[in-house]
């Protein structure tokens, strides 16, 4: 009876251990997660292909991803990792993504933004998901972070532990219908104008894309890029509107401000948009003499600021003399800020086009885009990571306020004029306001501006729809243009199922069914062993008992 009650005790000590180590809630879990970007540019394919998992939940650790669904945190993801799960045919990849972005390590952010650019320059034919974090996903986690540790440990203890106390997770994403390439989208650019003084006033275009990217579309709210650019927009034509409202303060400039769409695919709203206006309007002021066209484009972090142009800017052009007073604006108020020009010319042989100014250039007419970034491939412009928590409101707010006097000193030429440089036009009635700025900027990132969404769902729809408003409530001449793709042959095709609910279900391995099994046919083997020879062990018993009272 003693062997009998041990073989009994070690199994319930196995069931046990076996509980500790259950999902703290539930056996299953159901969640969201969004699938990577997938679009043709052109005939360049970009993001993955596939959509449907059945796999058992591995972490990158491990030696072996094969037919398995790697799990990373945002630190886990690099390029080297990525590649290594393709290479080894994992089943999926799903990133967990933390709920506050500000918490992530600078260092770790500038990794992870890098690999996420490095991943959507091609396509993968594996499974991308990104889902935020929650409790059973981190719980999940670390289990699967543990059971890669063990891979160190000695054969016996791995073994032990698959059989016994592992818990793996299987991963679950169906669909019953196979992804369709969507050839429907719209893309929507604004423009507004406020009229200058005098008879054949030269034009000067205010401009910047409102659309987001990153490696999921659903979860990319593009705060820096380009939220930032919208808000000083936004700004200067709620600024300039009181000066051109009044006969005595208006310039004798045109000033056009538009909102492009689909800045992140190759800037087709800017393309489609300068194309109606050149080729198909018979009176646009782009037809007029245009002074210049200042692009606006990720302007809410650091202490640098660059003017991006296609050639170097000729004396006695509209161009170098903005770049001039905008040299002035920043030594005279803001030295310790860094300006520079950068140029790069258009390569005519590349499919796609660096900043937004190239779209203008292409069709000759003068620009330059002002960002905190000097180079265009920054993985800055396009993040998952770009939300409210990297935006610097003092930075957005000084970048704002540098443009609007560089281009106030340049409508009224207040250098040749005499003025002094440090002189401050914007400031009473006339200055940003920081609450106006903070709402503009929670408006853009409070729902997701990616451009396969922007016409499809409701939120989306009327953030556009607000952005319209914002310009007829301070310009005049407002228009919407609203750009259609060519069925036969498109700029630029998306595809649908980017988000998808996923299942996780806690399992046990099948080794440990062959484990209890055992330990069941050993307890009932000693059992009956006890039975059959209950005469004999009861003898030996009974003269070991006398022997010891002996």
């Amino acid at each position: 009876m003693l062997l009998s009650g041990v073989a009994a005790a070690v199994l319930v000590l196995c069931v046990q251990h076996l509980h500790g180590s259950a999902l703290t809630a539930v056996s299953s879990y159901e969640f969201t997660a969004y699938r990577m970007q997938q679009y043709n540019l052109g005939q360049q394919k970009h993001g993955c292909r596939g959509a449907i998992v059945v796999a058992e939940a591995r972490s990158a650790d491990e030696l072996s991803l094969t037919r398995r669904c790697v799990v990373m945190k945002v630190q886990d993801f690099t390029t080297e990792k990525y590649l290594e799960a393709q290479e080894q045919n994992a089943a999926a990849i799903l990133i967990l993504l933390p709920k506050n972005i500000s918490s992530i390590p600078p260092d770790t952010t500038q990794a992870f933004m890098q690999s996420e650019s490095e991943a959507l320059q091609g396509e993968s034919l594996i499974p991308v998901y990104v889902t935020p974090e929650d409790e059973q996903l981190l719980y999940m986690y670390e289990e699967v972070k543990q059971a890669a540790a063990t891979r160190t440990s000695s054969i016996f203890v791995r073994v032990l532990r698959s059989m016994v106390t592992a818990t793996a997770f299987q991963i679950l994403v169906s669909s019953n219908t196979p992804i369709k390439a969507v050839g429907d989208n719209v893309i929507v650019t604004l423009e507004g104008v406020l009229p200058g003084g005098g008879e054949d006033s030269p034009t000067i275009v205010i401009t910047a894309h409102y659309d987001s990217y990153g490696l999921a579309p659903w979860l990319s709210y593009g705060a820096d890029s380009n939220g930032s650019g919208v808000t000083i927009l936004l700004e200067l034509a709620r600024l300039f509107q009181k000066l051109y409202s009044n006969s005595s303060t208006r310039p004798r400039y045109n000033l056009m401000f538009s909102l492009t769409g689909g800045g992140k695919y190759n800037f087709l709203g800017t393309k489609r948009w300068i194309e109606e206006n050149l080729d198909h309007a018979e009176s646009s002021l782009l037809h007029d003499s245009v002074a210049f066209v200042l692009c606006l484009d990720t302007l809410a972090k650091g202490d640098e600021l660059y003017a991006h142009v296609s050639r170097p800017p000729k004396p006695d052009t509209p161009v170098h003399a903005f770049i001039r007073q905008l040299e002035e604006v920043i030594s005279s108020r803001f030295s310790w800020v860094k300006v520079g020009v950068v140029h790069k010319k258009i390569n005519l042989v590349e499919s796609t086009v660096a900043w937004e100014h190239e779209r203008y250039g292409l069709r000759r007419l003068q620009g330059f885009t002002l960002s905190h970034l000097e180079d265009p491939k920054s993985e800055l412009r396009g993040s998952v990571l770009d939300t409210m928590s990297q935006v610097d409101f003092r930075k957005l707010k000084r970048n704002g306020i540098i443009i609007a006097e560089t281009l106030a000193r340049y409508m009224y030429n207040l250098s040749d004029k005499g003025s002094p440089k440090d002189m401050q036009i914007f400031k009473g009635h006339l200055d940003f306001q920081d609450s106006r700025m903070s709402n503009l900027m929670s408006f853009l990132t409070s729902v997701p501006r990616a451009t396969q969404l922007l016409d499809k769902e409701s939120s989306q729809i009327l953030l556009v729809n607000s952005l319209e408003h914002e310009f007829k409530r301070y310009l005049q001449q407002v228009h919407r243009h609203t750009f259609r793709q060519d069925k036969r042959d498109p700029d630029i095709t998306f595809f649908d199922q980017m988000n998808q609910p996923v299942v996780m279900y806690r399992v046990k391995p099948a080794a440990f069914d062959l484990f209890l099994g055992g330990c069941i046919a050993a307890y009932l083997g000693i059992v009956y062993y006890i039975i059959q020879n209950f005469g004999f062990l009861y003898t030996k018993i009974k003269a070991a008992v006398k022997s010891k009272q002996q």
